[in-house]
């Protein structure tokens, strides 16, 4: 990214320019370039969230990339010029301060002046010939703050403090909504509210009238009661603040975490903000500690699955997959994995992103692709660590795999998940990341698919009656001993919130590589031939263990073909 603002050819890039001003090395950009092409943003921005540069040095280099002269606090003028047609929510969400009008110019200075959207809405707004210049972001907000209080309120769409109220760009005006009594209330009424519904996660998405709160608890979401619009940005701010997120930055994603003590019980909660066009999408992935079993026996696996899964566990080296769309609970199976095997005999070491769970005498470290700690670097390093189990918290691209194949080519136990539908599936996906076939035949020992299903409330489920042709056209004729089964169906009660399901276990199958599967592989068979011939070795599919929890009662028919309809075997 060349930061260019009148597109010449001959202008060197910023990195290089700074580079050249002494004030960063080749080293530092590289890994500047890389964090900016996985977060996005100016290289200016990203160098000095990374800390390698300062923000006044970036300022000065960029001044004369752009032969825009740099305006600091210390240049602003005393008082501001008063302009009609501007609105100022326009003015603050875009960093830009009028700081001076004369001769038909208006000096504006920006955060980012080499946008010509900006420059150009400015001209049609004032009708005014605009004259930008750089300036510092404290130093532009520190300057509306006294802009503001110059304008004349009946000139105005508002009083100061509804300004700053939509804007929410102000720091300390933030920290003291954020701080009001009935903010912290809220905020904690809404994080409280994931204990009585069992919630797993909390959305807070904003529209022009209110900001929506939604919940979803089982894997589908329920609609609660909507915030009023003016306490959006408090809100938002607030869980901020408890996530040590920077509450002044709303035009970027970001990512935290909230430790804290609710009704007895310890959260962890995820915490991840985008912009919309209505302010901040914020949700909340709850991570409740008290919840969590990490006994494979209690995840719903059927006996024979879990021997053939445990089986390939205690393999010395090798990679076992488990795989399932986002919140299939992939991950809580990998730990559950990880807490079987003897961590005080064995090495083991975890790269996730996050960590979610700290597991007792495991090494787990946390990836940061901002400063180039990757799934792959972080391998590479692990790898001179002498461990014996190595868990993948995801593998996401090429690099990682390769790295994953030649540990487990080298004696290590590599655990990993990947996002694929089905568990045959994985396979191709591994040649889609430039895996050979014969590297895949030689290191990976068995893919697990997984889903999890609504478990029907006890309290309240009902037999439902089902006659020999509906066994027969459900499937579920073939997991019948001698005699109809009793299936139950959903119904509803105050126990269960009249949803008719309490909690969720999982269904799976478990795809095996053989030595008939290896020569499939070799040949270039595609996923739904390998899922054949996984069918005719004996694989139970996704579709037939739940079908195979509904006989047994655990849970409903209509549960299972809403979760497993892709996977339906016909």
């Amino acid at each position: 990214m060349t930061e260019s603002a009148t597109g010449q050819s001959r202008k060197l890039p910023l990195g290089e320019l700074l580079i050249a001003a002494g004030k960063l090395n080749t080293r530092d950009l590289e890994r500047a370039l890389a964090a900016q092409s996985e977060m996005g943003g100016l290289l200016g921005r990203v160098l000095v969230r990374l800390g390698v540069v300062s923000e006044v040095d970036v300022a000065r280099v960029l001044s004369q990339q752009l032969r825009i002269p740099l305006l600091l606090a210390e240049d602003f003028p005393l008082d501001f010029p008063t302009l009609e047609g501007l609105a100022v929510d326009f003015l603050l969400n875009n960093h830009a301060l009028p700081v001076g009008l004369a001769d038909g110019v208006l000096s504006v200075v920006m955060l980012v002046p080499q946008d010509p959207y900006l420059c150009r809405a400015l001209h049609l707004a004032t009708k005014l010939k605009v004259s930008p210049s750089l300036g510092l972001e404290a130093d532009i907000e520190a300057g509306f703050k006294r802009y503001l209080q110059d304008l004349d309120p009946e000139a105005d769409t508002g009083t100061d403090g509804d300004d700053l109220n939509e804007a929410g760009d102000f720091v300390e005006h933030l920290k003291d909504l954020a701080s009001e009594a009935p903010v912290i209330r809220l905020v904690n009424a809404l994080i409280g509210k994931v204990i009585d519904l069992r919630a797993s996660d909390i959305h807070l998405e904003p529209f022009e009238d209110s900001l929506h709160v939604r919940y979803r608890v089982d894997g589908v979401i329920q609609l609660a009661e909507p915030i009023a619009g003016r306490l959006s940005a408090a809100v938002t701010s607030r869980i901020k603040l408890l996530a040590h997120l920077n509450i002044a930055e709303r035009r970027l994603p970001q990512d935290g975490r909230i430790k804290m003590r609710v009704k007895g019980r310890e959260l962890d909660l995820r915490v991840s903000t985008v912009p919309t066009v209505h302010g901040e999408s914020v949700v909340m992935r709850v991570l409740d500690r008290s919840s969590v079993r990490f006994g494979l026996e209690e995840m719903g696996f059927s006996p024979d699955t879990l021997a053939e899964f445990n089986e390939l566990l205690n393999r010395p080296h090798g990679i076992l997959l488990v795989t399932g769309p986002t919140g299939s609970g992939k991950t809580t199976t990998l730990y559950a994995a990880l807490s079987k095997l003897d961590a005080d005999a064995l090495k083991i070491v975890t790269v996730e992103d996050p960590v979610e769970y700290q597991l007792d005498s495991i090494n787990q470290i946390q990836v940061h692709p901002q400063i180039g700690l990757s799934f792959a670097h972080a391998l590479r390093s692990i790898l001179r660590q002498d461990p014996d189990i190595i868990m993948i918290g995801e593998m996401r691209d090429g690099e990682t795999a390769q790295i994953a194949v030649q540990s487990a080519l080298t004696g290590h136990l590599v655990l990993s998940t990947l996002h694929t539908n089905t568990a045959a599936g994985a396979i191709i996906r591994l040649q889609d990341m430039g895996l050979e076939r014969y590297l895949i035949t030689s290191s990976v020992n068995g893919v697990l698919a997984q889903r999890l299903v609504r478990r029907l409330c006890e309290a309240c489920k009902a037999p439902a009656e089902l006659t020999p042709e509906d066994l027969k056209r459900t499937g579920l004729e073939r997991f019948c001993k001698d005699k109809a089964p009793t299936i139950y169906e959903a119904r509803g009660c105050p126990h269960c919130r009249n949803t008719g399901y309490t909690g969720r276990t999982g269904i799976h199958e478990l795809f095996t590589l053989n030595e008939k599967m290896h020569r499939a592989i070799i040949d270039g068979a595609d996923a739904t031939d390998l899922h054949d011939i996984a069918r005719r070795e004996g694989m139970i599919s996704l579709h037939e263990d739940g079908l195979r929890k509904v006989v047994a009662g655990v849970t409903s028919l209509e549960e299972v073909l809403r979760v497993t309809q892709d996977q339906h075997d016909g």
